[in-house]
Formats: structure tokens, C-alpha cells, sequence
């Protein structure tokens, strides 16, 4: 598949590209936040907001200048005025963190909405909260494990059967991740990925490929072909990483310097 990147007018200002609500991070996954907020705007998104804890935004706040953090308190004005919601990396499965996802499902209108790692973990133990209309979710297989009730080795035997089964089921596009991960549409088309190496096998890596399915979502792609892409980068990176760190030295922080070689290749 020929991907492009999205446009990039020149007549522009950061608005013109995005504005991403990254719900994100808890007292001992800080790190969460800090990768999925800096891959969406690496990726060419104009602003990312990280709602999270007071603790997360001190830890986040000296590490990088580029973000804009907000309280949990502002949690639902800040839903209103974002054009993508990210949420889940991170956040924990604590009794504090399911009521801030259901506040936030409950609160968010008719923008595209990423929902990765401890946020499928919630919904897999509350699949009767509302989901929006706009929605991709990012599960491995240990997560769609729980979110279909199957267990993981039959999930690995039939990925893109089950990528359909989480579409069908939640109505979203589905990223069930893998060494070769498939991107199955609300339709069930399915995409199968052929970037990556074992330089991805890291932690933190899950919270970049959310941050940059995001970014790219703000960018006004489409949700399926986001995915696609964010997919197809994020593998990119990896490949291109392990040229200067190997397969064994690629953190997931180096795969984010590296996202602006893998959109150089599609320019």
C-alpha cells in the first residue's frame, strides 16, 4: 500500500493541525504519558493536553517543555474542546482510574477517540459503558484476550479472525498488535503490516503507536487509514533505529526521535 502523510498547508498555525486530549498516566507509569504525548506531536499534530494526576504532570513537566497539562478536575471541559481523545496509557485499572474512563466516555462527543493498554482493561471489565462512534482501539493479544473472553494462544492463531470479532463487537477499528500487526476496519477490511522488527519489543512502545495513531487522527486522517499508517511508521521506526542501536538497543523513547526518518521516507 503507497501511504502519504497529510497535508501540510503552509498558511497554517498550530490549530490548523490538531489538538489532542491525551488522558494519561498514574503514580507508577508515569512514562505512559510522556511517550504517547511526545509521538502525537512528533508525528505533526499542532497541541497535545495531558489530563492526569498533579504527581504525573511534575514528572512529565521535567522531562519535556512541548506539553500543555491540565488537572483532572477540567477533565470534561477539556473533552469538549478537543478535536482526538487519547486515553488509556498508563492510567492504571485502580477504582480512580475506571471512574476517570467512564467520566471521560461519558463526556466525549463526536471526535475520534484512541483507547490503548489500561484503558482496553477497563472496558474489557465494563463493556457496558457508551462508546462514541469514532473509535479505535489498540489492543495485544493478552488485552483482546479479555476483551473477547479467549484465550490468548487462540487469539494467536487466528489474528485477523479476531481483530474482525473486536470490530464487529465494539464497532471500532481494531490494531491488534503483533509482530505483524492487523488493522481491521469498522467495515472488516483488513490491513496487515509489514514494517517492524524485535527493536519494537519494548515497553513503552504500545504508548508511542497510540501517540502517533492520535497525532495523526488530529491531522484529520481518517480513522482506519490513521491506523494504517501509524502502524506502518511506528514499524518504520524500528526498522530504521536499529541501523544506528541494533535490535537490542532501541528504547522506546529512540523510536520517537526516529519517527521524523520514517515520515522522510514517504515525502
Amino acid at each position: 500500500m503507497d501511504f502519504k502523510m497529510p497535508e501540510r498547508v503552509q498558511d497554517s498555525h498550530k490549530g490548523t493541525f490538531g489538538r489532542v486530549l491525551n488522558v494519561s498516566g498514574s503514580d507508577y507509569m508515569m512514562g505512559a504519558a510522556y511517550l504517547s504525548s511526545l509521538s502525537a506531536l512528533t508525528v505533526g499534530c499542532g497541541y497535545v493536553f495531558l489530563c492526569t494526576s498533579e504527581r504525573v504532570i511534575d514528572a512529565v513537566a521535567a522531562q519535556s517543555q512541548n506539553v500543555v497539562f491540565c488537572p483532572l478536575s477540567d477533565l470534561e471541559n477539556q473533552v469538549n474542546s478537543a478535536d482526538v481523545l487519547l486515553i488509556g496509557c498508563g492510567l492504571s485499572t485502580s477504582e480512580q482510574a475506571a471512574s476517570i474512563f467512564e467520566r471521560t466516555m461519558n463526556s466525549v462527543g463526536d471526535i475520534p477517540v484512541v483507547i490503548d493498554a489500561d484503558g482496553l482493561n477497563i472496558l474489557a471489565q465494563h463493556q457496558d459503558i457508551k462508546l462514541p462512534k469514532k473509535l479505535i482501539l489498540t489492543p495485544h493479544p493478552k488485552e483482546a484476550s479479555r476483551l473477547l473472553g479467549v484465550d490468548v494462544q487462540t487469539i494467536l492463531s487466528d489474528m485477523e479472525h479476531w481483530a474482525k470479532e473486536i470490530s464487529r463487537k465494539f464497532s471500532c477499528v481494531t490494531v491488534l498488535k503483533s509482530h505483524r500487526t492487523v488493522v481491521c476496519s469498522k467495515n472488516l477490511e483488513i490491513y496487515v503490516n509489514n514494517t517492524g522488527c524485535s527493536a519494537l519489543a519494548k515497553a513503552g512502545s504500545g504508548d508511542v503507536l497510540a501517540g502517533i495513531i492520535a497525532g495523526l487522527l488530529a491531522q484529520k486522517c481518517e480513522e482506519y487509514y490513521a491506523a494504517e499508517l501509524g502502524v506502518y511508521l511506528h514499524g518504520l521506526c524500528g526498522d530504521i533505529a536499529k541501523n544506528d542501536l541494533t535490535e537490542y538497543g532501541v528504547l522506546a523513547s529512540d523510536q520517537i526521535r526516529f519517527i521524523p526518518y520514517a515520515i522522510k521516507s514517504l515525502l
